[in-house]
């Protein structure tokens, strides 16, 4: 890749995972699906201001514009707040980390999805090595019998599974103009959100700036400017090299919780790090790249 296009995916990698900050940040006066319909709305709103700033226009059937709204809802509004959801039990450090279980996912989801990707042994072995992480990460909640973090570790897996069926339905859309997708499906986000939270959450009420500064984080500089240029990117640098972005964000999110919120870095983090980032590399096919270019010829 050019250094452009590395800087973007750091720069990426960096946003989401600031994400998992501003989410402890919010849980603290509003609730989670307040917190996800407000970062999809507003995410929403720029979105279709861009898109017909750039002038286009809409040119979808029905059948389309459901589907779009069906991914909509697996792809933004449940996983967006399942997250916030989670961290209130656990620190932003393990949501960023156990959120790069995605690619990981994604393999789990293809195996079984019609004209996916079968696994091969070296996945299999990477799906085996990222939740082993994830065990990890489990350990000190487990031992002190902390049952609520691990419920909430299980919530960020389920928000990486519903990743894993959305990046599958995705490919169904190619045809259509990425713009267009992510309008329609963050339009369809919103409108599902939308009477959930008036029926469970009611109507929000917000007095702190932190919330709104943090509000506005989450649906324009980590979901609606990145989203926007995510489907671009990856057609210019391919997924394996886009995925790299997985290793910032739970970096990005330890450090975050660290320096903003004091949490704890603990050496259970990083093991459960350096398994899950194994594993992303056993599926890519990395790691057994570097051992065979370390190998002496004979």
């Amino acid at each position: 890749m050019r250094i452009s296009d590395w800087l973007i995916v750091i720069l990426l990698g960096t946003v989401w995972g600031g994400s998992f900050l501003f989410n402890a940040i919010m849980v603290k006066e509003i609730d989670p699906i307040t917190i996800s319909f407000g970062r999809v709305f507003f995410a929403a709103l720029l979105c279709w201001a861009v898109f017909f700033a750039l002038g286009k226009r809409i040119s979808i059937n029905g059948k389309t514009l459901l589907g779009l709204f069906v991914l909509g809802v697996i792809n933004f509004a449940i996983p967006f707040a399942l997250f916030p959801l989670a961290q209130k039990s656990v620190s932003v450090g393990v949501s960023g980390i156990t959120n790069a279980l995605t690619p990981i996912m994604v393999v789990i989801v293809s195996q079984l999805w019609p004209g996916g990707e079968k696994a091969t042994f070296n996945k299999s072995l990477g799906v085996l090595a990222g939740f082993t992480g994830v065990t990890i990460l489990a350990i000190p909640a487990l031992q002190q019998g902390g049952h609520s973090e691990v419920w909430a570790i299980g919530l960020i897996m389920l928000a990486t599974l519903c990743y894993g069926f959305a990046m599958n339905i995705i490919r169904s859309y190619h045809h259509i103009d990425s713009t267009l997708t992510v309008c329609v499906a963050l339009t369809g986000a919103s409108l599902a959100l939308f009477p959930f939270m008036l029926a469970i959450e009611g109507v929000p009420t917000i007095a702190k700036p932190e919330t709104w500064w943090s509000i506005g984080y989450i649906s324009i500089i980590a979901t609606g400017i990145p989203f926007l240029i995510v489907y671009k990117l990856v057609e210019r640098v391919g997924a394996t090299n886009f995925s790299t972005a997985t290793f910032v964000a739970p970096i990005s999110a330890l450090i975050l919780g660290f320096v903003v919120l004091g949490e704890p870095i603990l050496p259970v983090h990083l093991f459960g790090m350096l398994a899950i980032f194994v594993g992303i590399l056993m599926i890519d096919g990395r790691l057994f790249l570097l051992f065979k270019k370390a190998k002496p010829s004979i």
